[in-house]
C-alpha cells in the first residue's frame, strides 16, 4: 500500500487497448477508496479489467477491515485470489493498543482458506514509522515469513527506505519458495540481489514515471521467470495517467512500457507475467474465462 496520490482523483476515462495475451494483476486493493473518490462497485472494477485482458487479481487486504473485506471478496468473485497480513505499518499500532497477538490470531486463521495464496503485503515501512516502532515492525515481518512457509503460501513484501534491513532479515529468517518484492522499488544493485536469491519482482505504475529511471535500469537486470506487474490500485497510476485513481483495467499501460524498456514483444512479456503468476499463486479456479490463446 502506498500514500495517496495527489492530483486527479478520477479513474481514467479511456481503457487502453487490450492486451494479446491476459494477464494477472499481482496486487490491487479493491478494499481502499482515496479521499475525494466515489466507491466503486468491485464486479464493475472485475469487467473493467478483464474487457483488457487482466482476468486475475490478487486482491490484496492488509489490516483487519481489509482481511475481511477480501474474505468475502474470493468468495463472492472467480477472478480474485487473495492476499492477507498486517501492514508494516499496521504492526505498531496494533502493538500500542494492545490488539497485536489477537489481529495475529485472525490473520493465521483466514490464512488458511484454500483461496488466500498469499502472505502479504508484509514488510518493512521506515517512512511512515518512526525508530521507537522498528523492533516491533521487524518482529511482525518475522512472524509472517514464518505464517507463509508453515502455510506453504507465497510472501509479498512491502520495502520503503529498508531495502538493507528487509533483505536481511529474509536472509536470517529463511525466505519462503516464492517471495515477491511487491512494488519494487530498488534500483539495479539491489535488483541484481533480489534475483540472486531467487525472488520474484513486481513492476507498478512507478516505472512509467519520468523520473523513474533507476527503477527502469533495475527492471533490465530482471530475468522474465522473475518478473510480475502490479497496479497497487488505487493508487501509483502510470504515466500518462500519473495522479488519477489507478485500477486493474491500466494494467496494460505499464506492461507495455515494461515491454519497451525490455526491448521485448508485448505478447512474450504476458505469457511470462501469466505463466509466473500462475507458478507462484497457483490456478484461479475452473470459472476463469477469457484467457487468449
Amino acid at each position: 500500500m502506498s500514500p495517496h496520490a495527489s492530483g486527479q482523483r478520477a479513474l481514467p476515462e479511456n481503457p487502453p487497448d487490450p492486451l494479446p495475451i491476459d494477464v494477472v494483476d499481482n496486487h490491487v486493493h479493491l478494499d481502499i477508496t482515496r479521499e475525494g473518490d466515489e466507491p466503486f462497485d468491485v464486479a464493475d472494477a472485475i469487467k473493467a479489467a478483464r474487457a483488457v485482458g487482466v482476468t486475475r487479481l490478487v486482491q490484496v487486504g492488509c489490516d483487519l477491515d481489509g482481511i475481511r473485506f477480501t474474505m468475502d471478496a474470493i468468495e463472492a468473485h472467480d477472478e480474485l485470489v487473495g492476499g492477507i497480513a498486517l501492514h508494516p505499518n499496521e504492526v505498531p499500532r496494533l502493538a500500542a493498543a494492545g490488539q497485536l497477538e489477537e489481529a495475529y490470531a485472525e490473520v493465521e486463521r483466514c490464512a488458511a482458506h484454500e483461496r488466500i495464496r498469499v502472505i502479504g503485503e508484509t514488510g518493512l515501512d521506515y517512512f511512515r514509522t518512526g525508530a521507537e516502532g522498528v523492533p516491533v515492525q521487524q518482529d511482525g515481518f518475522r512472524w509472517h515469513i514464518d505464517l507463509a512457509k508453515r502455510l506453504g503460501k507465497a510472501l509479498q513484501i512491502h520495502d520503503r527506505d529498508a531495502h538493507g534491513d528487509v533483505l536481511r532479515i529474509l536472509d536470517e529468517e529463511g525466505a519462503p519458495e516464492h517471495t515477491v518484492l511487491h512494488c519494487f522499488s530498488g534500483d539495479l544493485a539491489m535488483a541484481r540481489e533480489c534475483v540472486e536469491r531467487g525472488y520474484l519482482l513486481s513492476f507498478a505504475g512507478t516505472v512509467t514515471f519520468k523520473n523513474a529511471r533507476d527503477l527502469r535500469d533495475a527492471l533490465t537486470a530482471v530475468p522474465l521467470d522473475q518478473l510480475l506487474v502490479e497496479t497497487d490500485a488505487p493508487y501509483l497510476a502510470p504515466a500518462p495517467h500519473r495522479g488519477a485513481t489507478n485500477a486493474s483495467f491500466l494494467v496494460p499501460v505499464t506492461v507495455r512500457a515494461m515491454a519497451a524498456v525490455l526491448n521485448l514483444d508485448v505478447p512474450t512479456l504476458c505469457r511470462a507475467v501469466s505463466e509466473n503468476s500462475e507458478r507462484v499463486y497457483g490456478p484461479w479456479g475452473a470459472e476463469r474465462v477469457g484467457q487468449s490463446a
